[in-house]
């Protein structure tokens, strides 16, 4: 979450209210969920850490003033590190989906070079667990954890494939997809 809301920071400051939102519009249905206070206390998390700062923002008359939080020179190192990381599993297909979509609003990187990416590194690992599985003797208990990798990496790759599609078909430009 923290990573995203760096990222989220990077197309522009904002206050708290305006990046929950542009987390819900990218989420979609999944966003209803998302607990509101969970965003400020990211952000109080990622001010202690040196990645953020804010600066003070009048409020108009009928609403309070606001803090704007804008990314330091620290916060954005970690979202260039976060947008080049091919780590998976660690990465849900929703952090992934966030990263694509916050690279695309923020202009941080194509999302169709984050997904090519990834699928490189999927198939590295794919190749790596196949050889694996082939090495392991009839009966191995092994062999069927490596096995359940191995489905698990090819069903990474046809997201990632349904990804790539998606960013293709022009709507690079549109962040809440």
């Amino acid at each position: 979450m923290q990573e995203v809301v760096l990222a989220l920071l990077a197309k522009e400051p904002s206050h708290g209210y305006e990046v929950r939102a542009r987390l819900r519009e990218a989420l979609g249905p999944l966003g209803e969920g998302l607990n509101p206070g969970q965003v400020y206390v990211t952000l109080t998390r990622l001010e202690k850490a040196g990645l953020v700062g804010w600066e003070h923002a009048e409020g108009r008359p009928d609403r309070p003033d606001r803090k704007v939080y804008v990314l330091t020179p620290a916060g954005q190192q970690r979202v260039a590190d976060w947008i080049t990381d091919v780590g998976w599993p660690r990465l849900t297909p929703t952090e992934f989906h966030l990263k694509l979509v916050a690279a695309a609003a923020a202009g941080l990187a194509d999302p169709i070079a984050i997904v090519g990416a990834q699928r490189r590194e999927l198939l590295r690992c794919l190749r790596d667990a196949q050889c694996a599985v082939l090495d392991e003797p009839d009966g191995s208990h092994a062999a069927l954890l490596l096995e359940g990798l191995v489905l698990r990496l090819q069903a990474d790759l046809q997201w990632l494939d349904a990804c790539d599609r998606k960013w293709n078909s022009g709507s690079r430009g549109r962040s809440g997809s």
